[in-house]
């Protein structure tokens, strides 16, 4: 098990570290502010440093065990040394808010499931199971409205009891909040009761709305009888 760093604080770009074991495909640490490709989201780049040495992390992966695997371009450092961890923040950024603007187009269509996401630094997407979506142009303006509206993002968690109980909290059919902890982590919207959006998601996203800046709703297509495809991209790719 890998300490995720990312889960209380998104904006680390910066942390330190003890190599706790060698696979074939990288090296595990004792924590990390690298987020393993999972859910959609792509996981994160950058760098470790240790006394005599420094690799790149490709892409990080998420490992067996809840852990997340750090792939390594070269030499990998020993075992047990201390290293210092350092991410790509930009590309990171840009994750976390297409990761929060795609929260935001399911907030649009409370009741709906989500069947499928991908996350992309300068473009996304989001399918629906919906079989008569309104046009690109009505999730586009409503998007930009959520955006602008500059919503706190924060962070809570419930017992799986408590999810049991309230099932409709799941927005995604493809990718289910992991099981066995005992405390699933929410991710919420706005500071209204009710809030714009509040669903179980273990990625990482962005302070608030505001800071996911000018979205494009780019295309809307059918992917099947009924499931329904949304594409997005950040303004400024």
């Amino acid at each position: 098990m890998t300490g995720k760093l990312f889960l209380e604080d998104a904006e680390a770009r910066e942390a330190t570290a003890r190599v706790v074991a060698h696979t074939e495909g990288g090296v595990l640490l004792d924590r990390t502010i690298f987020y393993g490709r999972s859910g959609g989201q792509p996981g994160d780049t950058g760098l470790l440093r240790w006394a005599g040495g420094e690799a790149r992390v490709a892409e990080a992966l998420k490992h067996e065990g809840d852990g997340v695997l750090h792939p390594i371009e070269g030499q990998a450092p020993p075992l047990g040394a201390e290293v210092s961890l350092l991410l790509d923040w930009e590309r990171r950024h840009r994750h976390m808010r297409m990761h929060t603007a795609l929260h935001l187009l399911c907030s649009l269509v409370p009741g709906i499931h989500a069947t499928g996401n991908q996350i992309g630094a300068d473009k996304s997407r989001l399918d629906f199971d919906l079989p008569e979506p309104p046009p690109k142009e009505w999730w586009g303006e409503r998007l930009a409205g959520l955006v602008a509206a500059d919503h706190p993002v924060t962070t809570g968690a419930i017992t799986e009891a408590e999810l049991d109980a309230n099932p409709g909290l799941v927005r995604t059919l493809s990718v289910q909040p992991p099981r066995g902890a005992g405390r699933i982590r929410l991710v919420r919207i706005g500071a209204g009761d009710p809030p714009v959006d509040l669903q179980p998601c273990g990625g990482t996203h962005v302070r608030s709305t505001g800071e996911i800046g000018r979205v494009t709703v780019t295309k809307l297509e059918s992917k099947g009888r009924q499931n329904r495809r949304i594409h997005i991209v950040l303004e400024d790719a």
